[in-house]
């Protein structure tokens, strides 16, 4: 069993290794910046004070993406509001449809229950294994499958909503 010295010196490198992604995942949630940062703050102080919890620091990446997602979905209830990006910076014609496109998919991102979302975020924008969703959600591995396969259904719905 390792003591805490050395579960504080490894989630240390963990956050230091990890930050961007970390801050990534945040701010996929939060859509805001300084909010993201906050969060990212209050998990670390959330991840160093329940450090004892942590009983195999090889699951110290889970851990951690359960604390942010945990601690963003509580920001988002507590402010009762999602803030979107109101400036996208010009770009070339052919940019543009791409950035359009990925603004449209991360709306209907937005539009899915928390579940749902956290789902889609962790597995294809942090590129996550299904069973290291299942760890992070607290959920068995089919639901985690069900809640994907839910969620693109209903992504697809709000697209071809969003076309017509």
């Amino acid at each position: 069993m390792l003591t805490y010295k050395k579960k504080q010196k490894i989630l240390i490198e963990y956050i230091q290794n990890y930050k961007e992604k970390l801050y990534r995942l945040a701010y996929s949630y939060v859509k805001d910046e300084q909010l993201a940062m906050d969060v990212i703050q209050e998990s670390i102080e959330k991840s160093l004070t329940s450090l004892e919890k942590l009983k195999n620091p090889d699951y110290i990446g889970t851990w951690m993406y359960r604390i942010v997602v945990n601690t963003s979905v509580n920001l988002i209830r507590k402010n009762k509001k999602i803030i979107y990006m109101d400036e996208v910076p010009e770009r070339s014609q052919k940019e543009e449809v791409g950035i359009d496109e990925k603004m449209d998919l991360y709306e209907a991102i937005d539009k899915l229950k928390e579940e749902y979302k956290t789902v889609i975020m962790l597995r294809y924008f942090e590129d996550l294994t299904l069973n290291d969703i299942a760890e992070i959600t607290g959920v068995p591995l089919s639901t985690v499958k069900t809640r994907i396969y839910t969620a693109i259904r209903q992504l697809k719905k709000l697209s071809k909503c969003e076309v017509s």
